[in-house]
């Protein structure tokens, strides 16, 4: 019950800070939504952004679950975390790190679904559109 409650805890803690990203990009104050961003990788994860960001898509759930004993709940953090990333290098038009987020957000969010073998319309509609936003990159 305890870490069910952590867990819930850490998603609710991204969501406000994902409003606050989201609310400093509208304003087209990307250097203090990145610091914002950087700062909420240590506080909700306990390890610096670029921790993260040197792993490599393929090796995410098995880096984390195995080597680092993250949870789902844990990765379901990360993958919204890294879809802010993805989000902000789009609005300041950083296509091959926009990519990168994206898929890295996609490949934890499927993973999740798989894992939690129930159904999330609001899941499923965060993965077509990073699906999507992949795809345009990719043209």
């Amino acid at each position: 019950m305890y870490q069910k409650d952590y867990i819930l805890r850490l998603i609710e803690e991204v969501t406000k800070v994902l409003a606050v990203i989201l609310g400093l990009m509208k304003k087209g104050d990307y250097h203090k939504a990145s610091e914002y961003l950087e700062n909420t990788y240590y506080n909700l994860l306990k390890e610096d952004a670029a921790y993260f960001r040197q792993i490599p898509e393929e090796d995410l759930t098995s880096e984390l679950l195995e080597k680092h004993n993250y949870t789902n709940g844990h990765l379901e953090v990360l993958a919204e975390l890294f879809n802010a990333e993805a989000e902000l290098c789009l609005a300041q038009k950083d296509i091959s790190a926009c990519r990168a987020y994206s898929r890295k957000s996609l490949r934890l969010f499927r993973f999740l679904d798989e894992e939690y073998k129930t159904y999330s319309r609001e899941k499923i509609d965060k993965m077509e559109a990073i699906g999507s936003r992949i795809q345009n990159l990719d043209k």
